[in-house]
């Protein structure tokens, strides 16, 4: 059954992408969501450190670092150091609310609830450096009201955000040093007189090594897990997608033992009825002989001329039911994949004479010409079976050319197959139909009447008998001027 297995197949890659959507899904939302949560952690503690480091020089502090101060201890349980009202700026504010606010900061210092020191610098603030930037943008030292000297690690020191900074008053980037080395970059530029040693600009950052490190681990793990479920959903697809078509795999089996038995069933009455016309047929020829040499009669030659004609058509149509019962138990075989093939080489140039030996008295009755033309190379087949195929070719073909008309046989090796063709000069097939010529019991309207007629399960034949051997066979056809079928088998 190829066609139940493909759709299993279909079904199986059908549900195998679905679950591998979804999991890459999962997979691609959880690593941005760790990446993400990474950054903004970063980002907050980049910008509270910058508001400790301002702080300690002296210098106001923007809503955004106050805002980053709050949140970064927040997160630990810990009071604000600042409030917006800390650090009155450009005048703003009188001289009684800067007293006051300057009292509040005092009193938060003095609070039981400010961090300890093993607590205040924690691991995100141990990771994190600090330098400043004159206004050539290179490093140089400057110590600040609490007597710490900040470091200087010029390999990340970034002209680019120095500018930036300058300009807009702050800039957040990512940026790379040495090594390939990463580095999240936070530069703020500074009041005029805020700092020693000419600095105008205070930039801190962290290093992103270990946050690589584990985005990378958490890659290859994703990866690793994505391929182990690969091969578990993919057999639990196939399983699925087999138990979805059991019922029409079923039905399927049951239609084809169906035909089969019928066809057996069938094959026994119709030889009987074919053997008693047979029988029958010859005594009528017979009889009218021998009564009218005993009795001088010769008035019922009519009626006997008319039962020879009866018996006749009864054989006739005899021989063509078991053709068509024999073409359904071969097409059940085909489906059922019991087809029994020997396979052999066999010489395509040799097949192709004995099938056009086969239809010359056929072809000459209908005054067609069929011509070998070129016939080269040996195909690894069945020689009966592949013989049949060709016969059904050439019956259709012969079929549908008209008086005159030329029919070719050719074979030519190409590489590891050979290319057998039947060509004719008839009368075509319109392009409406031609993608149904292989379809079961379909017959495309023919300017030759009941003559180009037939069962419609020749092709299907054909095409189940080509397929089996492990081919491929194609139509070709331009109306009006002839048809092409071409099967391409493996070489011997």
């Amino acid at each position: 059954m190829p066609a139940l297995r493909r759709l299993r197949l279909s079904l199986t890659l059908l549900y195998l992408m679905a679950a591998l959507a979804l999991i890459a899904l999962v997979g691609i939302g959880t690593y941005l969501l760790v990446d993400r949560y990474f950054q903004s952690s970063t980002d907050l503690t980049l910008r509270y450190k910058m508001a400790t480091q301002l702080s300690a020089l002296g210098a106001p502090l923007t809503p955004e670092l106050v805002e980053a101060d709050r949140q970064w201890r927040a997160s630990r349980g810990l009071v604000p150091s600042f409030t917006p009202t800390a650090r009155p700026r450009e005048g703003e504010e009188s001289h009684e609310e800067s007293e006051e606010s300057h009292e509040r900061r005092e009193q938060a210092e003095r609070s039981p609830e400010r961090v300890e020191p093993r607590v205040f610098y924690d691991g995100d603030l141990a990771a994190v450096f600090v330098f400043a930037l004159d206004s050539s943008g290179q490093p140089v030292t400057i110590t600040d009201t609490t007597g710490t000297v900040s470091s200087t690690p010029s390999e990340f020191a970034s002209p680019d955000a120095l500018a930036a900074a300058l300009v807009e008053g702050s800039d957040m980037r990512t940026v790379s040093g040495t090594g390939g080395l990463r580095a999240r970059l936070l530069t703020y530029r500074l009041p005029e007189g805020t700092a020693s040693g000419g600095a105008v600009a205070l930039q801190v950052g962290r290093m992103l090594t270990d946050q690589d490190r584990v985005l990378e681990q958490m890659l290859v793990g994703l990866l690793v897990l994505s391929g182990a479920s690969a091969l578990v959903l993919g057999a639990a697809s196939w399983w699925l997608a087999g138990r979805s078509l059991k019922p029409a795999q079923q039905a399927w089996e049951r239609q084809q033992a169906f035909v089969a038995n019928a066809s057996h069933e069938l094959r026994a009455p119709l030889t009987l009825m074919r053997a008693n016309a047979e029988v029958a047929l010859r005594r009528a020829h017979a009889v009218p002989a021998a009564v009218g040499a005993g009795h001088g009669i010769a008035g019922d030659s009519s009626t006997n001329e008319e039962q020879r004609a009866l018996l006749q058509d009864i054989v006739q149509e005899a021989d063509h039911m078991a053709m068509l019962v024999d073409d359904l138990l071969l097409l059940s075989r085909l489906d059922a994949g019991r087809i029994q093939l020997q396979k052999q080489p066999v010489d395509a140039g040799e097949l192709l004479e004995e099938a056009q030996r086969h239809v010359s008295a056929l072809a000459e009755q209908r005054g067609v010409a069929v011509v070998v033309d070129g016939a080269s190379g040996t195909v690894q087949a069945d020689r009966a079976r592949l013989r049949q195929v060709l016969l059904i070719l050439l019956d259709n073909a012969l079929r549908h050319t008209p008086a005159g008309g030329r029919v070719t046989l050719s074979a030519r090796p190409e590489g590891h197959s050979v290319r057998l063709a039947v060509a004719d000069t008839g009368e075509g097939i319109s392009a409406e139909h031609l993608p149904h010529v292989f379809e079961r019991f379909y017959r495309a309207s023919s300017e030759r009447g009941e003559e180009a007629g037939g069962s419609g399960l020749g092709l299907s034949i054909a095409r189940g008998l080509v397929e089996a051997h492990h081919g491929l066979i194609v139509i070709s056809s331009e109306q009006g001027k002839g048809t092409t079928v071409e099967v391409v088998l493996p070489a011997g």
